[in-house]
Order: structure tokens, then sequence, then C-alpha cells
């Protein structure tokens, strides 16, 4: 008798334990995410262009611009200013086709279908935790004075993040520098090189070919970033070499050996509004998602879409 009642455990209690326990698989969860607001994507590679729910939009430029293992906080202060950015491109672009690009041009996006294929099994955890991300900033927007802002932000800073006028010509009151030193300890892009030939470098920025190489930096930030330097006697601004030589930053040194530059830059991006390794260095000591925003975008407030 008592070896029956052990072959009935043995058939239906041990699957139930390998199916349920060992074997459990995670459940994508519903969140709200419903709005009336959407979004006019170009889809680059498909070259149409969709219309998609902004709150959904939101998770598919989480994914696409912060990794998913950042801490949720500052995951939700991303959802925030991608949100935010968004709604701002939404009203820049009223007249034309589409409100944004699905690159880095505006943000990245990924759609579900390239994360399923990405993520394989973990797309389920994935997915939820960014779901719930944006869920739980739902309709939340940066305003300052009433208005929504030019919610910029970037990977990865020198240390300080940088006053608007230095990159882009215009003053933002709310686009001012401000101390980030997270990402020195955060960011495995905080420190890099890159190695071009002295023949690529002319030619890239319209200089004729000379072994006599005169490098002079002519201005610096506050900061430490580039603003003007000159190449031979011909002046530039760093956010030129910063373009067209595809560096990490215009804080940077160089360095001639032979026939090869060298350079050494510090910090990933722009460096306007927000370091996305800063906002995951503040999320890890404890600070929450507003902390982190009020901190990267000065004298703004947090609202709820109307």
């Amino acid at each position: 008798m008592k070896k029956g009642i052990l072959i009935i455990l043995l058939i239906f209690i041990v699957p139930y334990i390998i199916v349920n326990v060992i074997m459990k698989k995670p459940i994508e969860k519903i969140y709200d995410l419903k709005t009336d607001i959407t979004i006019r994507v170009k889809r680059t590679k498909k070259n149409i262009i969709e219309v998609i729910p902004l709150e959904e939009y939101v998770v598919g430029v989480l994914a696409g611009e912060m990794p998913i293992s950042f801490h949720v906080e500052a995951l939700k202060a991303q959802a925030i200013a991608a949100r935010t950015y968004a709604l701002k491109r939404i009203e820049y672009n009223k007249k034309n086709t589409y409100d944004v690009v699905d690159t880095v041009d505006h943000q990245v996006y990924l759609d579900l279908d390239y994360l399923k294929v990405a993520w394989k099994d973990k797309y389920i955890e994935n997915i939820n935790k960014l779901r719930k991300a944006v869920f739980e900033t739902k309709d939340e927007v940066l305003v300052y004075n009433g208005k929504i802002i030019d919610a910029l932000y970037f990977s990865t800073s020198n240390g300080y993040t940088e006053n608007s006028e230095n990159v882009f010509s215009f003053e933002v009151p709310y686009l001012r520098s401000v101390e980030s030193n997270w990402d020195r300890t955060t960011s495995p892009a905080f420190n890099s090189t890159k190695q071009i030939t002295l023949d690529e470098f002319y030619n890239k920025l319209g200089l004729p070919y000379s072994e006599n190489f005169d490098f002079k930096v002519l201005s610096r930030a506050e900061t430490n970033r580039i603003l003007t330097l000159s190449v031979n006697g011909k002046v530039f601004n760093a956010r030129e070499l910063y373009v067209k030589l595809g560096l990490r930053s215009t804080d940077f040194e160089i360095e001639k050996k032979g026939n090869i530059l060298t350079f050494f830059t510090k910090g990933y991006g722009h460096g306007v509004g927000m370091s996305q390794y800063g906002a995951n260095g503040m999320a890890k000591e404890g600070y929450n998602y507003k902390e982190i925003l009020l901190h990267y975008y000065y004298g703004v407030e947090i609202k709820k879409i109307k």
C-alpha cells in the first residue's frame, strides 16, 4: 500500500515540482500603459512611419537607450526624460510627416519583435522591468516655467555635465553644468582611446597633409572640455573634431607618435543634460528618480500630463 502511494507521488508530484518550481517561467505582466497620445516614428530600416502610443514608445526607447541591467530608479528617470523629449519633438514637428526617427538622431527605439529575438529567454523578465518603470512614472514629464523642456541626455560625463551654450551655442536655463562624479566609477566609457593616422586626420578635417603637426588648445570650458583649438594655424570648434573624427568627448588629450595620433578622451556624448551612467550611480546610492532628475535638470518640476 505504502509502495503504491509512493509511486503515485512520484508520478504526479515530481513532474509538478519540475514544471512549476525548477522550470518555472516568468509571466508577462500587464501594466496599464493606455494613453490617447501617439507619436509618429520614422522607422529607418523599414522606411515607414509608425504611429505608436506614447507610453509603449517610451518602453522601446528605454530598451534602446539604457542598459537593462541599470537600477530601476535610473530607468524611471530615463523614462521621464524620454517621454519629455518625445513630447517636445511632437510640439516641434506638427507640420512634418513624422515626429522622431528611431536612431540616435533623436532617440533609439527598439520594437517588441526585435527585443524578443535579442533577449531570447530573458525577454519576459526584461520587458516586465521596463514596463514597470514606465507604468510607475506614467504621464510624468519635466517642465520649466510651466513648459515642457528639451530633456537632453547622454551616456557618460567627464565628472561634470556641460552648459548648453558651450555645445549648442544657445543658453538654456535648465541645462546647466552640474557635478557628476558617479560616472568615474560606474561607466566603462569614462576613459577611452582612439587612434587615427595623420593622413586620415587631415583628410577628415579638409586640411592639406603636413608632417609639421601643430595642435593647440585655444580655450576650454570650466568642465575641462575643449571649446576651440587650432591645427596648423586653422581654428576649429572642438565639437567639429568630435563629430568628424568620431571622438567620444570634447575632453581629450592628443599624442603623436610617427604617423599615428592617439586621442585620450574622458566621457561619452555631448555632455548636456542627464548623464545616464551618472543617473545609475545615483540610483545605486539610494537616490530616487525624482532626485536624479532634479539634480541634472536645473530648476525643473515633475508634472503629470493633463
